[in-house]
């Protein structure tokens, strides 16, 4: 989406501001805007008032009160006031990737509250691989946007997050925006976080109403900014029924199916020639038949617009307006449907129902809110006030994210933890070190507290001696001379390198996969001339190929940090001197630069090797490395062995599958679904001397994997995280169902299991499991 523009000087003084303490919060009794007034006579006895009603009753009686012009007026994302009906103004467009933000219309932090918990950015809370964390930062994200609505900050509840899209190329800008490029963590991500938003429990069941509005994006096959003359507005995403079905999908239907989001995003792009905010079939068949999907649709801000002026799908922009309503779209990110709906209307190209469709949608997303149940601060999240914004508890959750997301990619005999009474001198260098706004990624709001790198290394260690090394990010200009000098004369030296939002963004891919400008060249100059090997610290988002680092051994450790968030600064110092042993593990492929010969418009997942073409993310690539997906390294050392698999041969009905070596999983009845359900024992032994968390990672891997059918090589199935003391032992239970576990997806779109071994996967440990059909 188009974000709302950060002026740089803005978040400068918020930094300086907040780099020391939290802003305190006053509290006081806000104004929210709400609907049906119980001291407004106009109103009060009107049926969409009457709180014990059902809401569609209560919807429709609402739209019967309201003219064709005012339908009209709510169809875009500012929705304005209908006085005569108490009705306030409502925003659509409120931003929560990863802490309320300001980037929407929605929000503002010019009240009683000046800034919110800012989370890490999402690809290294990712990296945690835990559920629980993931819907706890969800809880805390719904809480504070209600506090600022509540405190009459806000005008809407509607936020437009999580991004679910698989970061399926890693040159695209906003792969930093998502849970990374596997369909079963991002949907784990999605429903996760999607329930701690909206107020659901964490498995799962009623709610008090909606504390929040969650938006899952962008709907669908989405991965591309700008790049070679193409642009997300006018991109055709050629994709094939099998990838479709088994890697862009899957997390949207979890997140409708399991999260019960009430908000979808269509995204810019066309899918094999259809825009998707005009798929009838996407929207209205696949989201709200087959899923049975609830909530609003939205389109990605001016999506509508660009269906008739960039890519030419409809005639005029009434034929716009007309193809989104009846694909099921119901509310527009800009004013193409305020403006084009009455005159598509009048010519008789839109019907009166296909509006009211539209507003059924979107009164049902307000009211389920209970913005129309008279004033919140006396009703429902009511209680809900500014104090609950940056709340220790908050800011120590992100500090937990933190730690828990940055991944150990190396650490050459032992390299780290650095220890706190040996080291006398740091020498601090790289223009990563000591920007507060950076450590925060995009879409990112004023944060509680930001403290650097720089800052937090200066509370452990009294001579800590600091070089940006680099002009900026981009390191056109390096100061490699003062750079090793500065490193020859320190204990030790940790350089904070990698990317910003000038690199990768919103509108922005890169071109390549190696550092910018000097950054490698100041790095090898660095390690050459320091008394002991170096310690480097990568702030991005996307993968870089530090292949040349990898092999230094005067580079003694990497470490990925992703864009830490608030707390960032305080993680990297905390894992960096053992105060917490690292867990994190890739949620992406880190490719070589030599992938960037393969064009991003090329959505094929599966590789063509014959042809060249390796194939994308580690499910499927079939190419050198730098690091693979699920890569993680530990100050302890952990072993792993399958305790026990029950059965260890599954039985299909044989009467309905004789004579084949693969079947439908749709043909197979949901008993026999449930009859070969079974379980895998993980046994996992804490074989080091440092307690710490850990991911236990379940891959599937098939006998034929990656030969035929364009079966994965391999494919994440389930994973746990959890914590274990030194020399600690502990079990693992992984529920499987073969139908939902093993099953792949076919080239016409179809579930199929195949007959023959499988084998589950779990780092050094291997088990066979055999099908017969």
């Amino acid at each position: 989406m188009v974000s709302a523009s950060h002026p740089k000087f803005q978040f400068a003084a918020a930094f300086l501001l907040l780099a020391a303490a939290t802003v305190p919060v006053v509290v006081v009794r806000g104004k929210p805007p709400y609907s049906c007034d119980s001291s407004n006579s106009a109103t009060k006895n009107l049926r969409f008032c009457k709180t014990t009603l059902p809401i569609i009753q209560r919807v429709d009686d609402l739209i019967y009160h309201l003219t064709l012009d005012e339908k009209i007026s709510q169809l875009g994302d500012q929705s304005p006031a209908i006085s005569r009906l108490g009705i306030p103004a409502y925003n659509w467009w409120s931003e929560s990737l990863h802490g309320i933000s300001n980037s929407g219309k929605g929000i503002h932090f010019n009240g009683v509250i000046k800034s919110a918990t800012s989370f890490p950015q999402v690809i290294l809370t990712a990296a945690s691989f835990d559920p629980l964390l993931w819907y706890r930062i969800g809880q805390a994200i719904g809480t504070e946007g209600r506090a600022v609505y509540n405190a009459g900050q806000a005008t809407g509840l509607t936020f437009w997050s999580p991004n679910i899209n698989i970061f399926r190329d890693p040159r695209w800008g906003r792969g930093q925006e998502t849970p990374g490029e596997d369909p079963v963590t991002t949907s784990k991500y999605a429903v996760s976080f999607v329930r701690g938003l909206q107020g659901e429990p964490y498995q799962g069941g009623s709610m008090l109403g909606l504390k929040a509005s969650a938006c899952c994006k962008h709907f669908t096959a989405y991965d591309l900014e700008k790049w070679g003359g193409n642009t997300r507005f006018g991109f055709d995403a050629r994709v094939t029924r099998q990838d479709m079905e088994d890697t862009f999908q899957p997390p949207f239907k979890s997140c409708v199916e399991q999260g019960h989001a009430n908000g979808i995003m269509c995204s810019y792009n066309r899918v094999n020639g259809v825009p998707t905010c005009a798929d009838y079939n996407l929207l209205t068949k696949t989201a709200r038949g087959t899923w049975g999907f609830k909530g609003y649709i939205v389109s990605d801000c001016d999506a509508v617009s660009i269906i008739h002026d960039v890519t030419g799908f409809a005639k005029s922009q009434e034929d716009s307006a007309a193809d989104v309503l009846k694909a099921g779209m119901d509310v527009n990110c800009g004013s193409t449907l305020q403006k084009y709906t009455k005159s598509a209307y009048n010519e008789k190209k839109v019907t009166e129902s296909d509006i009211n469709r539209a507003l059924r949608n979107l009164f049902s997303t307000r009211m389920k809110l209970g913005l129309f149940d008279g004033n919140p601060i006396d009703r429902r999240y009511g209680d809900i006030k500014p104090d609950q914004v940056c709340t220790k508890e908050h800011r120590d959750l992100a500090l937990e994210a933190a730690r828990d997301g940055i991944v150990l990619l190396k650490n050459y005999r032992n390299r780290l933890p650095l220890s706190r009474t040996a080291t006398r001198s740091v020498g601090v260098i790289g223009p990563n070190a000591n920007n507060g706004w950076l450590l925060l990624g995009n879409y990112a709001g004023p944060p509680c507290n930001a403290i650097t790198p720089l800052h937090s290394l200066k509370d452990i260690v009294r001579d800590v001696r600091y070089l940006s090394g680099c002009d900026n990010v981009a390191c056109r200009k390096a100061d490699t001379v003062d750079a090793v000098k500065l490193a020859s004369s320190v204990d030790q030296v940790i350089l904070f390198m990698g990317l910003d939002q000038t690199q990768e963004t919103e509108g922005l891919d890169r071109t390549n996969l190696v550092l910018p400008g000097q950054q490698q060249n100041l790095i090898t100059s660095v390690a050459k001339a320091a008394r002991k090997s170096v310690i480097l610290v990568l702030i991005c988002g996307g993968p870089v190929d530090v292949s040349f680092a990898k092999m230094n051994d005067k580079i003694g450790a990497i470490l990925w940090a992703g864009y830490p968030g608030e707390a960032g600064g305080v993680a990297i110092t905390q894992v960096i001197f053992g105060d917490h042993s690292p867990s994190g593990r890739l949620p992406m492929t880190w490719y070589p630069q030599e992938f960037t010969k393969v064009p991003m418009t090329d959505m094929r997942m599966r590789s063509d090797v014959a042809r060249g073409y390796p194939g994308r993310t580690y499910r499927f690539y079939k190419g050198r490395m730098v690091y693979k997906f699920g890569f993680g390294l530990s100050y302890s050392r952990f072993k792993h062995q399958f305790i026990s698999v029950t059965p260890k041969q599954l039985y299909l009905n044989r009467s309905m599958t004789e004579g084949t070596s693969s079947y439908a999983v749709e043909k197979l009845r949901p008993e026999d679904c449930g009859r070969i359900a079974f379980s895998a024992d993980v046994g996992v032994h804490n074989a080091g001397k440092m307690g710490g968390k850990h991911s236990v990672l379940l891959f599937l891997k098939r006998e034929d994997g990656g030969k035929e059918n364009g079966s994965p090589v391999k494919e994440l199935i389930g994973f746990e995280k959890l914590y274990l003391k030194a020399g600690e032992r502990t079990q693992v239970r992984f529920q499987l169902k073969p139908c939902e576990h093993f099953g792949r997806s076919d080239v016409d779109g179809s579930n199929v299991l195949d007959g023959g071994a499988h084998f589950l996967v779990v780092e050094e440990a291997e088990h066979r499991v055999d099908l017969f059909m």
